[in-house]
């Protein structure tokens, strides 16, 4: 995504940058300062942590005094400003209804950025055992930080909320492990939940190149005081990212040539390429048990950082913690959308209702107004989902659907799909393509310096006629067609390296033509059977690859076309993978080699990505 998006979104609703931020002069819509300034009173305090530290914070608590008032705080990496007593936020809250409602709003730098004091770690590792005041981590945090607002901020009602997006998220997720018992309600929204298997960096091991260098350029740099903070987007001097990331050649030259060892979140990924301890302790997931506050979690069909995170730490509590209040919104918006704008739109798709208004009006102002104000919030289901095809909101009382049932979509002879596995037959059972390095596949039509937020929307008929993919298509169906839940490849594999990526993409074609991207995701060959011990591949040896793409709810109307496409880059979304058994980070030129690769159709080695059906029904 771009970086001007990203900061919007840390703003939004937080009031985490100040006016003169590019990225908040381009948001034309925001109301000025004058309501909050009439009925909040701002100031700015430093909280002590247990080891010493202080945290920077900003809280804003209503002017009225006749009733007491919850808490909803926010931790963030991108700034709590605007600073300075007198320099007001332009909205506060996770929604536009939340300060006419009233509640102490506070929002906090998160240790080691901006003006808190501190050393900021990435995903910082959550300590299971505390043995004493210098175990902290951001639990520990957010335990004192709810502490001292309790005792200290006048008026409140002792109840508080905790809510955050992407690494917000993130910080509202690690609050809920070992909560303080004032903390009642928390919304993780697109919360990173792991590095390495599928959140922001990595999807399977594959490394996301675009979407990890902007953002380690950008808020990753060492700064010239004590804590980090965020800077001006990387200047790419091109509008060209295609040429410009396959200028830069091997990853190793992206420190040697632009971080010059500055920029410490990208040196320690490049330590790590394989998931060993370094990324099994930022793995959230694992310490989300005996969760005390009710959860309501967010996470968007389109959004291509963090929804991998959305779905894993609900089905964490779900698994882990199952008397926790857990429950789940997904919409048809991309990354942070549903705090951005109407939710109408992602790129050329149309919805055709305003689905963000709808989840903050009907969810989530719902959410805490009854969990911290003691109107109640009980019978609600347990997942709400929006059905892209049919376009209308669903509720469940599980995710996925417990009615929903596995169904197999075989890839066929003469590049064709069907619901039947497939029969011998004379000739060739695969398809085959070469993969070259130096030529990868783009992963969007038209030029792009970042991870496009609406490339999942945009249009796949781009890639046609392309050698190096192959297309396998569909009758047009009969009947509407409803798939609920994860989507996974199973695919009987060989190529003519020892490593290389399998790129899988569900289409929906159109009666018109237009190819609507389902789901689309990479697997990372040498981690087939561990993440933990990659293995090359033998050259020629047919090999099983399976792995679980992001869940989906999307339905197919009658008269529209499966289509799915496999391929072996995905550029430059993803890094090149030099196709050859290397540890890929450190990889040189010389590495990179053009390989054949086959994917194989036959009754034994009969490759299909197996969905979750929902029974048929007419579309409204």
């Amino acid at each position: 995504m771009t970086l001007a998006k990203l900061l919007g979104y840390g703003a939004l609703f937080a009031g985490t940058f100040a006016p003169t931020t590019p990225a908040l002069a381009q948001i034309k819509s925001w109301p000025d300062t004058t309501y909050l300034r009439a009925h909040y009173q701002k100031r700015e305090v430093a909280i002590p942590m247990r080891d010493g530290l202080k945290l920077f914070t900003a809280i804003y608590a209503p002017r009225d005094r006749s009733r007491p008032y919850p808490i909803l705080l926010t931790r963030t990496p991108y700034s709590s400003g605007p600073y300075g007593p007198e320099i007001y936020a332009r909205l506060l809250g996770p929604g536009p209804r939340f300060a006419e409602a009233g509640y102490v709003f506070v929002s906090q730098d998160v240790r080691g950025r901006y003006r808190s004091e501190g050393h900021f770690v990435h995903m910082t590792p959550n300590r299971s055992v505390k043995s004493g005041n210098h175990d902290v981590d951001e639990s520990t945090d957010t335990y004192d930080t709810i502490e001292w607002l309790i005792k200290n901020v006048a008026g409140n009602n002792g109840r508080v909320g905790l809510w955050g997006i992407s690494y917000g998220g993130f910080f509202a997720a690690e609050g809920l492990i070992g909560a303080h018992p004032a903390l009642k309600a928390v919304s993780p929204q697109a919360p990173q939940a792991d590095w390495f298997l599928g959140d922001d960096t990595h999807h399977n091991g594959a490394f996301f190149l675009t979407s990890t260098f902007n953002f380690m350029a950008a808020c990753g740099r060492l700064g010239t005081g004590a804590a980090m903070t965020c800077g001006k987007p990387f200047d790419f001097g091109t509008t060209d990212g295609y040429q410009f990331f396959l200028g830069l050649g091997s990853l190793a030259n992206a420190d040697a040539r632009y971080f010059k060892g500055q920029v410490p979140g990208w040196t320690e990924m490049m330590e790590h390429g394989s998931y060993d301890a370094f990324w099994r302790a930022r793995n959230i997931l694992p310490h989300l048990k005996n969760v005390k506050p009710a959860v309501l979690t967010v996470g968007g069909w389109y959004d291509a950082n963090n929804f991998y995170g959305a779905l894993h730490v609900f089905e964490a509590i779900e698994r882990q913690s199952p008397g926790t209040d857990n429950a789940i919104v997904i919409g048809p918006w991309y990354h942070g959308q549903w705090a951005r704008d109407s939710g109408r739109t992602v790129g050329k798709l149309d919805f055709g209702i305003n689905s963000s208004e709808e989840y903050q009006s009907r969810i989530l102002f719902p959410f805490f107004e009854g969990h911290l104000k003691g109107t109640g919030w009980a019978g609600h289901p347990k997942a709400w989902v929006f059905e892209t095809g049919s376009n209308h909101w669903r509720t469940y009382d599980t995710w996925p659907p417990k009615e929903s049932a596995p169904r197999s979509i075989y890839l066929g002879a003469g590049k064709t799909l069907s619901f039947s596995s497939p029969r011998a037959g004379s000739g060739p059972e695969y398809e085959e393509w070469a993969t070259d390095p130096a030529h990868p596949m783009p992963f969007v039509p038209a030029n792009s310096t970042d991870m496009d937020p609406d490339y999942m929307a945009q249009d796949q008929r781009f890639a046609d006629g392309r050698a190096d993919l192959v297309t396998y298509h569909g009758e047009p169906l009969t009947e509407d067609f409803t798939i609920a839940g994860p989507v996974s490849p199973e695919l009987y594999v060989s190529t003519t390296g020892t490593d290389g990526d399998w790129v899988v993409k569900l289409i929906d074609v159109h009666p018109d033509g237009f190819q609507e991207l389902v789901r689309g995701d990479v697997i990372r060959a040498k981690f087939r059977t561990s993440f933990a011990k990659p293995e090359p591949l033998v050259p020629g040896q047919v090999t099983k690859l399976d792995f679980v793409m992001p869940d989906v709810f999307h339905t197919f109307p009658r008269g529209h076309r499966l289509l799915v496409q496999i391929q072996g880059s995905w550029f430059p979304l993803v890094d090149r993978n030099p196709q050859r058994f290397v540890d890929i980070y450190r990889a040189v030129e010389s590495d990179f080699q053009k390989a054949s690769q086959r994917v194989y159709r036959s009754p034994s080695q009969s490759s299909r990505i197996v969905v979750n059906v929902v029974g048929s029904r007419p579309i409204p």
